[in-house]
C-alpha cells in the first residue's frame, strides 16, 4: 500500500522537532510538515477546553496540506485532547504520553521521576496511567518555566541550570533511578540534565516509540511513500530564528499565520 501524501506533525511550540527527527530518521522517504504552534506556548498552563481549541486549529491547516496522518508531538496536547480529535476528525493520530511503563518496569529502587508540564500531569489521561503502578513512587515535577526559556533559545543559561537543580535535587533524594521527560521539548534538555543527575540514573523520552508507532500505522492502515526524500516543511506563527537555530539553519523555516 503506498500513499505519498506528507505525514503532519504539531507541537505548542519547537520542542516537537525531537518527535520529528525520531521519525524522520526511521522513514527517510516520508514527506513531513512541521507546525510550531510558538505563539500559543506553552500549552501546559491553558485549560482543557483551549488545548483542544488549539489542537483542532492546528489539526485543520495541516489537513488543508493534505496530510495523511497528524503526530501531537507534545505530551499536553494527547493527554488533554487527542480523545476529542480523534472523535472528530477521519484521520490517524499518533499522541505523545510520558514514558512511565518501561521506566516503573524497570526500576530497581520502585521510584522514578516525572518531569513534565502542568497540562500533562493534572490530565486525566496521566492519572489513568500512573495508577497501573501502584508499587512504583512517581515523583511528580512540574517544570514552570522551562518551554518559555527553551522557545527563547536559552536552553544553557543559567536560569536554566538553577530551574532544572531546583527540580531534579529533591528526586535525586529520593532516590529515583530513572527520569520520565514528559514534554517534548525536554529532550533539548539531556545535555544540562546529564551534569545534574548521578550518572546511574536513566533519561527516557518517548520520541523513539512514537516514531515506531508511526510506522506501524503507515505500513498497516494508512500506506509508506514510495517518493525519495524530500525537503522537510517546517512553518511557525513566531519568531523563526529559534526553530531554525535548533534545526541546525539545515531546513528553511517559514513564518505563516495560523
Amino acid at each position: 500500500m503506498n500513499n505519498n501524501r506528507p505525514i503532519g506533525i504539531f507541537d505548542s511550540g519547537i520542542g516537537g522537532t525531537s518527535i520529528w527527527r525520531e521519525i524522520h530518521q526511521l522513514l527517510p522517504n516520508e514527506k513531513t510538515i512541521y507546525l510550531a504552534d510558538s505563539k500559543n506556548a506553552p500549552y501546559g498552563q491553558k485549560s482543557k477546553q483551549e488545548i483542544i481549541a488549539l489542537s483542532m486549529k492546528n489539526t485543520d491547516y495541516l489537513l488543508k496540506m493534505d496530510c495523511k496522518l497528524i503526530v501531537v508531538a507534545c505530551n499536553t496536547a494527547t493527554t488533554n485532547a487527542i480523545q476529542e480529535l480523534r472523535a472528530k476528525y477521519n484521520v490517524p493520530f499518533i499522541g505523545i504520553e510520558p514514558a512511565i511503563k518501561p521506566a516503573a518496569n524497570n526500576s530497581k529502587t520502585q521510584t522514578i521521576g516525572i518531569l513534565a508540564t502542568k497540562g500533562t500531569l493534572n490530565s486525566e489521561l496521566f492519572n489513568k496511567t500512573t495508577e497501573m503502578f501502584q508499587d512504583t513512587k512517581i515523583i511528580e515535577q512540574i517544570g514552570h518555566g522551562l518551554v518559555p526559556l527553551i522557545e527563547n533559545g536559552q536552553i544553557n543559561s543559567p536560569e536554566m541550570t538553577q530551574l532544572l537543580q531546583d527540580y531534579l535535587t529533591p528526586m535525586i533524594a529520593a532516590n529515583i533511578d530513572y527520569l520520565v521527560l514528559g514534554c517534548s521539548h525536554y529532550p533539548y534538555l539531556i545535555p544540562q540534565i546529564k551534569k545534574i543527575l548521578p550518572p546511574h540514573i536513566h533519561i527516557i523520552d518517548s520520541g523513539e516509540a512514537v516514531a515506531k508507532q508511526t510506522q506501524h500505522i503507515l505500513t498497516e492502515k494508512v500506506g509508506l511513500s514510495t517518493d525519495k526524500p524530500s525537503v522537510p516543511l517546517f512553518y511557525t506563527n513566531s519568531n523563526p530564528d529559534v526553530l531554525a537555530e535548533i534545526l541546525a539553519y539545515q531546513y528553511p523555516v517559514e513564518t505563516i499565520d495560523f
